[in-house]
């Protein structure tokens, strides 16, 4: 892999590795993409950047995953000066200005990390397996999978209890994540799934949202807080604020003395950031985020920067940005320029969040809006988030497919991702009396 570089590398040339095709390697890739003496290197554990904002939408069978997801190589393909490979970084040598990875060692001259987050359950990681989270396709899929057997099995028993138990989902985390899995599920079995069984009503459905603060969307104003759980609630939904999960296994929650007995739980409490920075030696903070300077890189060394959920950018507000996409966004766009100008002979300038506002959906015609004083709530708030959402989707085709997609859900209350996918494949479970249904998958580009 170093003859790869090395090959490429002219004595002038600068070596730029990334490490994440999230929004914020991404748009640092791009920022950097056709640039003379710039030689570009993003590496990702997967072939496709996702649209993390409406992954809910796969787990809740709105959309397919195709449907929020492109190739890595697709977009970045018509920069020359641009490679991307497929693989996990393992070990960052700072002094040495090297990444360890799975394939091999690669050597840079200036090094983005934008490796993301993953959930985190406070000390409890044996909660997952009971409560997945939602950060990955396989992890929509897998929400997906168990939310709609859920209902399967309550139609072919015949026990009230059991029953009952099948039909309560339990969502933990009062933030975006969990009131939009929480809306979903409320609209899914009141409208879509209630004429498609014959032994239960979807109506029934018991779905709660826990939350350990005093009020769900605490990032959100008071007035708008309210006004999702009030549409929340008129979607079925119970909300249990205050509420301090102690144990989660496959019979349910545990809240205290109090016990939920659900079948399915979902999580949306907390993240972490990748661990790569911690095991680099770098300093980070409570949630494992690297702590920056104010031109997003590390102290100490210069030529390296950390952007989106991996970093704790605390410059500007006092308290750390928020692991957003817009946060995400910006950031990488800030580091990729702010290269090019370095390379130009250009004095850094520092990075300045720019806050156009937030937004969260609570189903079907149903969303708050946040900008600065600026607050809508309802319809006309759902659709300023469903247009602003598909702006910011990578590629036309994607933009229209989901277009589509939306206008048959809205119109005729369907959901047409409706699959029970088992993602845990073998030859040996394979017969001719259980069929698999087969799923959409991500596009895969043939330059791989």
């Amino acid at each position: 892999m170093k003859d790869l570089q090395s090959s490429k590398k002219g004595p002038e040339t600068k070596q730029v590795l990334i490490l994440g095709g999230g929004f914020a390697g991404l748009n640092a890739a791009l920022e950097l993409g056709g640039v003379q003496g710039v030689e570009v290197t993003l590496v990702d554990r997967h072939n496709y950047h996702l649209f993390q904002p409406l992954l809910y939408q796969v787990a809740m069978a709105g959309l397919s995953p195709a449907d929020i997801a492109m190739p890595i190589r697709s977009r970045l393909s018509r920069y020359q000066n641009t490679s991307v490979l497929l693989g996990e970084a393992q070990k960052i040598d700072l002094a040495g200005q090297k990444v360890k990875f799975d394939f091999g060692e690669l050597s840079y001259d200036y090094l983005v990390l934008a490796c993301g987050a993953n959930h985190s359950y406070f000390g409890h990681n044996e909660w997952e397996q009971y409560a997945p989270g939602l950060k990955t396709i396989s992890q929509a899929t897998e929400i997906r999978k168990r939310v709609l057997s859920a209902f399967e099995s309550a139609e072919r028993i015949s026990d009230s209890d059991e029953q009952k138990k099948y039909m309560t989902f339990v969502i933990v985390g009062g933030g975006p994540t969990g009131v939009e899995l929480a809306g979903a599920i409320g609209e899914m079995s009141r409208f879509t799934l209630s004429r498609d069984f014959r032994h239960i009503n979807p109506s029934q459905t018991r779905v709660i949202l826990v939350e350990a603060g005093p009020r769900i969307l605490p990032m959100f104003s008071e007035q708008q807080s309210d006004r999702a759980a009030r549409d929340l609630e008129n979607l079925g939904v119970q909300i249990w604020t205050s509420s301090v999960v102690t144990n989660i296994n496959e019979e349910g929650v545990e809240l205290g003395e109090e016990r939920i007995n659900a079948a399915t739980v979902l999580w949306a409490a907390g993240v972490e950031a990748s661990e790569l920075g911690k095991s680099g030696g770098m300093p980070v903070d409570n949630r494992g985020r690297v702590i920056v300077e104010p031109d997003l890189s590390l102290e100490g060394y210069p030529n390296v920067f950390v952007a989106g959920d991996q970093a704790s950018f605390t410059h500007q507000t006092g308290e750390p940005l928020p692991g957003t996409a817009p946060v995400a966004l910006q950031q990488g766009k800030y580091i990729g320029k702010t290269i090019r100008q370095e390379l130009k002979g250009k004095p850094r300038s520092n990075y300045c969040f720019h806050d156009k506002g937030q937004m969260a959906t609570i189903g079907r015609s149903r969303a708050i809006v946040e900008i600065g004083r600026f607050k809508i709530a309802g319809f006309i708030a759902w659709v300023v988030w469903l247009v602003v959402h598909i702006f910011y989707l990578t590629g036309f085709k994607n933009r229209m497919l989901v277009v589509m997609q939306w206008a048959w859900s809205y119109l005729s209350f369907r959901r047409g991702a409706r699959l029970i996918v088992d993602r845990d494949w073998n030859p040996d479970s394979m017969s001719v009396t259980k069929p698999e249904a087969e799923e959409p998958e991500i596009p895969v580009s043939t330059e791989h």
